[in-house]
């Protein structure tokens, strides 16, 4: 999450405690409860680590005095107010409720009343109680968390050693997580992994590892359901199809479901262009239902090429990902002359620098925990960018956000501990040549043949 990308620098996991810890300060319990920045300053030694009252001591001492965990809850009532192991285990379920601060009120009291006769004074007694109500908002139990921590320690160990399959299975398994396929996609190409478009003789429904990249699979391109992808399997299951005119005869299949493979690039084998394939389709269409399947390339006409945007929105229109562009690679050169930055270039200028940067929108979230702000996650042909969005800027700019795929952000650069943020000031739509991003099946068609 966007929130883990921003944390990460600053905590430096490592161990699985650590990561446990991790996994449980990104959540609304502990930053409810302000207990997130105290911990990264301690584990920076940044500021001395003290506890509410001493009782709290033993319990707190692997999270630097902040409570992050249900179990904590539990012992620090236990330890500062005398609950019993059953009324503290109460108020650790009234916190896991909906609406449970109303709950965890009713057992102010008795807390409060237990804590005076263990001589804690009502102030101390009072914060403890404040910062155990943080987890009305809901915190790990330590358990929960432990569990995620291993996944991530295993799945940090298999993008290290295995990255190939790493990816491949995460794209095996969507959907899934934060991110849409595209990114993942984008990110093991930053990795320096090869993920190579469909083809109708390679591809399997499933993506898989082929010469040391990913082959994308044919479940990615729309109308690929299960009967349709056992036809293609056992059609080629003898030799592989020679031409676009031999794939339409031995599978049968309907010209649209034909045209998005064409589209997808799952024909490039044929050596000729998407927009010469496409031609060539229409002419098998219109041949009767016996007529012999004769290659139609011989009387094929010169068509111009596509371009790299409208290659890209063909990929995107019918398999939702582009494995040959990023769209801010192919929109680069509409933002000449603008000044606009890329990700890797906010590395080399300074904090609190004017800066225009711009990108293809992967995350959007505006958590209630964050006091209005907004936050988007963009991304650029080499990297990531961390735009935060303060309440008045993302009510001027709202209608802009939730309905354009591709942003210009205006702002101001951040860097903290490690992290990269850009404060927003402006933010405008990008439209690729004032069209829209994904052309409709008519549209294509009429790419196609260069209109």
């Amino acid at each position: 999450s966007r929130a883990q990308m921003q944390t990460l620098p600053r905590t430096r996991p490592r161990s699985i405690d650590d990561l446990t810890v991790e996994v449980s300060i990104v959540r609304p319990g502990p930053i409810q409860g302000n207990m997130v920045h105290p911990y990264i300053r301690r584990r920076n030694g940044r500021e001395k680590v003290t506890y509410l009252h001493p009782a709290l001591a033993p319990i707190l001492e692997e999270t630097l005095g902040v409570i992050l965990f249900q179990e904590q809850v539990i012992q620090a009532a236990v330890a500062v107010a005398g609950f019993s192991p059953g009324e503290a285990d109460e108020l650790r379920r009234a916190m896991s409720r909906k609406r449970s601060v109303e709950a965890i009120e009713r057992l102010r009291d008795r807390f409060m009343q237990g804590a005076q006769a263990r001589g804690v004074d009502a102030a101390s007694a009072d914060r403890v109680f404040a910062s155990l109500q943080g987890f009305a908002q809901y915190g790990f139990c330590k358990s929960h968390a432990a569990g995620f921590a291993l996944i991530c320690y295993q799945s940090a160990w298999l993008k290290r050693y295995y990255p190939v399959e790493f990816y491949c299975a995460l794209l095996n398994h969507q959907p899934m997580g934060f991110y849409r396929p595209e990114v993942v996609v984008h990110d093991a190409q930053r990795h320096g992994i090869s993920v190579l478009p469909v083809d109708v003789n390679r591809s399997d429904a499933a993506c898989r590892v082929e010469s040391g990249g990913i082959r994308l699979g044919l479940q990615y391109v729309k109308e690929m359901g299960a009967q349709t992808l056992e036809r293609i399997r056992e059609s080629r299951a003898c030799e592989p199809y020679r031409s676009l005119e031999d794939f339409c005869f031995r599978t049968g299949l309907p010209e649209s479901v034909v045209e998005n493979l064409v589209l997808a690039g799952g024909f490039d084998f044929c050596g000729a262009s998407r927009r010469e394939l496409l031609w060539r389709l229409g002419i098998v269409a219109k041949r009767s239902p016996g007529e012999l399947a004769l290659d139609a390339a011989g009387g094929a006409v010169v068509l111009k090429e596509m371009s790299p945007l409208e290659e890209m929105r063909c990929d995107y229109s019918v398999q939702e990902m582009s494995t040959s562009y990023h769209p801010m690679q192919v929109l680069r050169r509409e933002l000449q002359g603008e000044s606009v930055v890329n990700s890797a270039e906010l590395e080399q200028r300074g904090d609190g620098e004017a800066v225009r940067v711009a990108g293809y929108v992967v995350m959007k979230q505006r958590p209630p925990t964050a006091k209005g702000f907004a936050f988007i996650t963009m991304e650029d042909e080499v990297g990531m960018i961390n735009v935060v969005i303060r309440p008045d800027v993302y009510e001027r700019y709202r209608q802009v956000c939730i309905f354009n795929p591709i942003l210009i952000v205006e702002g101001t650069l951040q860097k903290r501990d490690g992290t990269v943020n850009v404060t927003a000031d402006a933010i405008r739509a990008l439209r690729p040549g004032g069209e829209r991003t994904v052309p409709s099946r008519q549209g294509r068609r009429a790419a196609a043949h260069g209109h």
